[in-house]
């Protein structure tokens, strides 16, 4: 079995008295896609924070390409070959799908953000920038305001904004949200065809997504993974439609 790119161990954060983390061990091996599924509250975004460098646990282990990133910060760890996407859509919306590239290419040279502009006269940050749009299939709307562009292009420019780092792994928090059924079966499609590039970690609402793509899944409740496998293992799970699927048995 091939060696894990990204995983964590017995990562434990609590709030007070509140264990928002407990003792998780997760991790995601080359080529797969492997999705964390839980309900409101259950702790997926503390544990994404905590994966991604912006919450220090207060017990375990991140370890991200076999080395030990547990205590360095997001933007490291992004250098180190993390990418993410977000929840909610952190472009710059008055700027265009080329500029916005341009930023995240900008990012992975460590200059900072406000010589943006002038940056974009760079001939390897350009080209990185449209290399990335190209295989996100958005190079015809490189000069297109973000602004301007479906959400479900926006969700793409995101992906593309990560690939300018030239990730060794994506963790991507619901790129479904916002899509409708279309949308999101393009997105389906879109992210099968990107393990290629590199593995996924996804946090994700979208059931019919999760069973489309994921290899293995996580069940994350109240701060512990219940269950891990590949998904006709969690749908035969008593435990996971107890907890989370709402069946009764």
């Amino acid at each position: 079995m091939a060696e894990p790119l990204l995983a964590t161990r017995g990562l434990t954060k609590s709030f007070g008295a509140v264990t928002a983390s407990e003792d998780v061990s997760i991790d995601l091996r080359p080529g797969e896609i492997h999705a964390v599924i839980g309900p409101n509250g259950a702790g997926k975004s503390t544990l994404i924070r905590q994966i991604c460098g912006g919450l220090t646990p207060d017990r375990g282990t991140v370890t991200l390409l076999g080395r030990d990133v547990t205590r360095m910060g997001t933007v490291d760890r992004a250098r180190a070959g993390l990418g993410r996407t977000f929840q909610i859509s952190s472009l710059a919306m008055e700027d265009s799908v080329l500029e916005n590239a341009v930023l995240g290419a900008l990012g992975a040279g460590g200059t900072p953000w406000r010589f943006w502009r002038p940056a974009l006269a760079s001939a390897d940050l350009c080209a990185r920038a449209e290399e990335a749009l190209e295989k996100v299939g958005l190079a015809d709307h490189r000069h297109t305001r973000c602004g301007d562009l479906s959400h479900g292009q926006r969700r793409q420019l995101e992906v593309a904004v990560a690939l300018t780092l030239r990730p060794k792994v994506f963790v991507m928090d619901e790129p479904m949200a916002g899509l409708g059924a279309e949308g999101s079966a393009r997105m389906t499609r879109f992210l099968d065809g990107l393990r290629a590039e590199a593995p996924i970690l996804l946090v994700e609402h979208d059931m019919d997504a999760v069973f489309a793509l994921a290899d293995r899944i996580s069940v994350l409740v109240y701060g512990r993974i219940i269950a891990t496998g590949p998904q006709e293992e969690i749908r035969a799970s008593r435990a996971v439609r107890e907890a989370y699927l709402g069946e009764a048995s």
